[in-house]
């Protein structure tokens, strides 16, 4: 995973939240809408330490999980934009959800403004250590004898995991039936207990599992391998060519928020949600994401 804090990303998002001459004036709550632990859940505590130190003030990290990350952005789509209710999550809420599910309970672009990417990471497909495959080849091997009896978790519907499993699924004429959990934790017990058999992970959250033996990795997401993994293919070397992706972690805060809030912060005060970050889908852009989601869609409904 790499945690671009831009030069430690709450640094320098909130040097500028510092700078406002009456921000902040209590405790600010950064929204997490995700379970404690995992990837998003982790980057986000140790951007509130940063921040706290930064701003004098406690940055206090509520997870606010449930309907795959948009009750969390609800909550601060509907906050009061003063600065003190931050939103850090990954992009499902804000870019995957208007693709996937047919109602939305805010306007991305119209309800959130942006502060600043915080983090990207690597997306690795793994498998329990029980499933007898060693390699991609295997596990589509046995997929394909074994329709209609697996299933692939993801950590929320509409996430990366959710869309990438399902392109893949999709690709391979399989039949595997997604199961969503609201977070990487809970669904890396599942994996671990043979209740769902694959998944799309974050490298940082997977490494653990892997170096414990309890997960086996098949393939990356990304163009080269990985230096902490050289002996994983990626995705195209495993024989599926054609996608990759990376997922990001991003702060946002309620449009509205006043701009001296949010002056200096990184990649620019983006006042009114006017810039937003993109998935890096390589080759397929947005395109494939709508696709994917729609693809997802149809599996839900059928479910």
């Amino acid at each position: 995973m790499r945690i671009s804090f831009l030069i430690a990303t709450a640094a320098l998002a909130t040097a500028s939240l510092a700078s406002a001459q009456s921000f902040p004036t209590r405790a600010v709550t950064m929204v997490v809408p995700v379970p404690p632990g995992g990837a998003v859940d982790v980057t986000a505590r140790a951007v509130a330490d940063e921040m706290s130190k930064r701003l004098g003030q406690p940055v206090v990290v509520d997870n606010k999980a449930g309907a795959s990350g948009m009750l969390g952005a609800q909550l601060v789509a509907r906050a009061v934009p003063d600065g003190h209710t931050i939103l850090l999550t990954h992009g499902a809420p804000i870019l995957n959800a208007p693709f996937v599910f047919a109602k939305v309970p805010y306007q991305p672009r119209k309800d959130f403004a942006f502060v600043t990417q915080v983090a990207t990471s690597d997306l690795l497909l793994v498998v329990g250590k029980d499933v007898p495959a060693r390699n991609l080849k295997e596990f589509l091997a046995w997929a394909e004898q074994n329709k209609g009896k697996l299933s692939y978790g993801s950590f929320g519907a509409g996430s990366v995991g959710h869309l990438m499993s399902a392109y893949l699924v999709d690709s391979r004429k399989l039949d595997m039936t997604h199961v969503p959990y609201k977070g990487e934790a809970p669904l890396a017990q599942d994996i671990i207990g043979g209740n769902v058999q694959i998944m799309f992970d974050t490298t940082s959250s997977a490494m653990g599992q892997i170096k414990a033996g309890k997960f086996k990795p098949l393939a990356l997401t990304t163009a080269t391998r990985s230096a902490e993994l050289p002996q994983v293919p990626t995705l195209a070397e495993a024989g599926v060519s054609g996608f990759e992706m990376s997922t990001w972690y991003g702060m946002f805060v309620t449009t509205g928020t006043p701009p001296k809030a949010l002056q200096g912060s990184a990649g620019g005060a983006h006042h009114g949600g006017s810039r937003f970050p993109r998935a890096r889908v390589q080759g397929r852009g947005l395109a494939g994401l709508a696709r994917a989601g729609r693809h997802a869609r149809t599996r839900a409904r059928a479910a």
